[in-house]
């Protein structure tokens, strides 16, 4: 009896958990995209928040080296994220290839790109869809972090991802989203210029740019380009996504 009890509880908390997982919400008012818009837009341009809020685009940024360095065959052997907002991912394989040059080249575009296929899942309405692959990709990364801080940020990330997606309703679910994604979008650019700025002071010289510029022998600030060119094609693409119901037809 008991036991009968605990499974049709147990199958009820999923059956509600996957309703509302592909549950297609609706577009927020127009108020919510343009505010979540400049909400991002602050959480990336004033420099003392930007320092705490960077630690969202590094999490990106290494998974994204982490993703490339498995897709083209090689063995990931760690992941460290550093209070200071920088990280290192580790692989084994080949020093030289392809598979190095995209492991290197994924990084700095990651949370763009990201952003930017967040911003097409946001245009189907598919929003704590969006946020329960996030709950799902976490948790793969953790798996390979190496240093304890880089355990706290990974699970408290995760823990506000959550208590977002199954404790609140669906507009402040789709406000979260928003500002998640513009914030990918905006923040994907400015470390390319944080890292340029560096690069010119001679402060990065193992940078990922400088490391591609060794092995393929072309010029590291061909491929800052690259990286920012990425970027800004994300960011505009994105935010059309999110906001071409707002422009005049």
């Amino acid at each position: 009896m008991i036991e009968g009890r605990v499974y049709g509880t147990l199958r009820g908390v999923l059956s509600d958990f996957f309703s509302r997982l592909f549950d297609v919400q609706a577009e927020p008012p127009e108020w919510v995209i343009i505010g979540t818009a400049l909400l991002a837009f602050a959480l990336v341009g004033f420099h003392p928040v930007w320092r705490r809020t960077r630690h969202v685009v590094t999490i990106v940024h290494e998974g994204g080296h982490a993703a490339v360095a498995l897709l083209s065959g090689r063995r990931l052997q760690g992941i460290r994220l550093h209070s200071d907002t920088s990280g290192l991912t580790v692989s084994a394989g080949r020093p030289t290839g392809l598979g190095m040059v995209l492991t290197l080249l994924a990084g700095y575009p990651a949370a763009s790109l990201v952003g930017a296929l967040g911003a097409f899942v946001l245009t189907t309405g598919r929003i704590t869809l969006m946020l329960g692959v996030v709950l799902v990709l976490l948790p793969l990364m953790l798996i390979m972090i190496r240093n304890l801080f880089g355990v706290v940020s990974i699970v408290t990330t995760w823990a506000l991802v959550f208590a977002v997606a199954w404790f609140t309703e669906p507009d402040v679910q789709s406000a979260f989203a928003y500002l998640a994604v513009w914030f990918l979008l905006i923040g994907g650019v400015r470390p390319v210029f944080e890292l340029n700025r560096q690069r010119r002071r001679g402060r990065m010289p193992y940078s990922d740019a400088d490391q591609i510029g060794r092995l393929t022998r072309v010029h590291p600030m061909a491929w800052v380009g690259t990286f920012l060119s990425i970027t800004v094609l994300c960011l505009v693409a994105g935010g059309w996504l999110l906001a071409r119901w707002l422009l005049p037809e």
